[in-house]
């Protein structure tokens, strides 16, 4: 009895499931933990640094703005690039721009020298993901593991970076703590946590070195010898609309440029990222206005803690954000992805715009585990969502799409709240967080509720035509073979005729 109940509860929480995911995808996974130990331990202390060296709130929040615009252009164009490049050493770029930032903040104070290193490098404002690593990770996740496992390797790769920002929190604080006890400058000490994240990232970078080849992206199967390249078919059919268009006395079909990766995402699949992408801007609008750094900056604005005593507080919301996090797959598998986003994270958004309210730190601490607890259950939800509902092809491109516009999204948070701060209205951007989180939860149930879990594979297409009906196809006249085949795989269905 006691084997089977083990057994049963290793399944609902994934545990067998990433004991067989293979060594990539636990490489995968660590990489995300040291890499966010990193983001918990510089967001900790990064507004609270540049207050240390004299700049004000509304620079503050123009800072974290610049840095995630920055990120937007860097990160599509990694992320657009990842599969054509090679996924690995995208991740690897983005480890060694995550090692550069940290060296040049633990250098340097000049405000406009930083602000270019957050720009160009890898600086996390808000605690959580930026760059390219998430979507270039996601999308080599959901190629290593099936459809049925996917939900519970992006839970676990949820919950190590949630685990990785705890221990960077309660690192951070008390490392800080610690150095001014013994006499040391606060500047001097936030810069001691800025050499610590220069040394994670070649920590990360070593750890992408040891990825296999299997996480890169599959070249597009070519035809056998039975069945014709579709690049000959291509050629065989316009050779024929070429034909009648010389009897038509009219210019040859030239053939269509070649498309870019964004380009070629089919228009079944665009419009589900055009709804996403108007849902997701809500959302991300409201996290980049009250990112981790701000909550942190505001607690220790409003209650005058030591350094130690905020990074555990941050340290345990996190710890109890990644452990609930692991629920989130066995939620999903019973009512779907779309419910369990939407039913954990409007209560998430009620927590949030009540922080500021009590005046007690106690309630304030209860109100932000509370949110802790339910903020984080939707990503492996979101993520597993995300990966079936568009083609494997489709996914490293798409994935970057969503990540780069939250970022932009983001991007305005920030300088909102510096503004709302610098004028002691701090606790309107809580206010208006929550407001925009409920509303893109409940934007999300209205679009997305009905759609059922399903995974889409890519269907057959004419390459699979014989080579003795390519004449057939070739010659119909004015072309309308082609153009009816044309329509028929970029609408991603099948052709009935193959």
């Amino acid at each position: 009895m006691a084997p089977s109940i083990l057994g049963r509860i290793g399944q609902e929480l994934g545990i067998q499931t990433v004991a067989k995911a293979g060594r990539d995808a636990l490489l995968l996974i660590l990489a995300r933990s040291i890499r966010m130990f990193a983001y918990g331990s510089s967001t900790l202390i990064l507004a609270l640094y540049f207050s240390s060296l004299g700049h004000s709130d509304q620079q503050i929040g123009l800072f974290m703005t610049l840095t995630l615009i920055g990120d937007v252009a860097i990160s599509l164009i990694l992320t657009s690039t990842a599969d054509a490049l090679g996924r690995r050493r995208i991740l690897l770029l983005g480890a060694v721009l995550m090692t550069v930032s940290g060296v040049v903040f633990a250098l340097t104070s000049n405000y406009y020298v930083l602000l270019a290193a957050a720009v160009v490098g890898v600086i996390s404002p808000s605690g959580n993901e930026i760059g390219p690593f998430r979507a270039v990770e996601e999308s080599t996740l959901a190629h290593l593991s099936e459809a049925e496992t996917r939900s519970d390797i992006f839970a676990w790769h949820v919950m190590a970076g949630s685990l990785g920002t705890a221990g960077g929190s309660l690192a951070s604080g008390w490392l800080v703590q610690r150095l001014r006890s013994a006499g040391w400058s606060d500047v001097s000490a936030y810069r001691a946590v800025f050499w610590i994240y220069a040394f994670i990232g070649c920590i990360k970078a070593a750890l992408t070195v040891l990825l296999s080849s299997r996480c890169e992206a599959e070249p597009a199967p070519k035809s056998s010898s039975s069945q014709v390249d579709e690049a000959e078919l291509q050629e065989g059919l316009l050779d024929g609309e070429d034909s009648a268009a010389r009897e038509e006395g009219s210019e040859p079909v030239k053939p269509p440029p070649k498309k870019t990766k964004i380009a070629q995402i089919t228009p079944e699949s665009r419009s589900i990222l055009y709804r996403l992408c108007a849902l997701f801007s809500f959302d991300s609008l409201a996290s980049g206005m009250i990112p981790f750094s701000l909550i942190s900056f505001y607690m220790d604005r409003k209650f005058h803690m030591p350094q130690g005593k905020l990074g555990s507080i941050m340290s345990a919301a996190w710890f109890v954000s990644s452990i609930s996090s692991l629920f989130a797959s066995a939620i999903s598998k019973r009512i779907g992805p779309v419910k369990t986003m939407a039913f954990t994270s409007i209560p998430a958004a009620i927590f949030l715009a009540l922080i500021p309210a009590p005046s007690s730190l106690a309630i304030t601490i209860v109100l932000l585990v509370a949110r802790a607890c339910l903020s984080q259950m939707d990503q492996a939800p979101r993520s597993a969502f995300i990966s079936a509902v568009f083609l494997a092809e489709e996914r490293t491109a798409v994935m970057g799409v969503f990540n780069t516009l939250k970022t932009a999204a983001q991007s305005a948070g920030p300088t909102i709240t510096g503004f709302l701060a610098g004028s002691d209205r701090f606790w309107m951007a809580f206010a208006a967080a929550g407001i925009l989180k409920a509303s893109y939860n409940l934007g999300l149930l209205a679009s997305f509720m009905n759609m059922g879990r399903y995974d889409r594979k890519p269907v057959s297409t004419p390459m699979s035509i014989p080579l003795e009906s390519r004449g057939d196809v070739a010659g119909h006249s004015n072309g309308q073979e082609l153009r009816d085949w044309r329509s028929t795989r970029d609408s991603g269905q099948r052709d009935d005729r193959t």
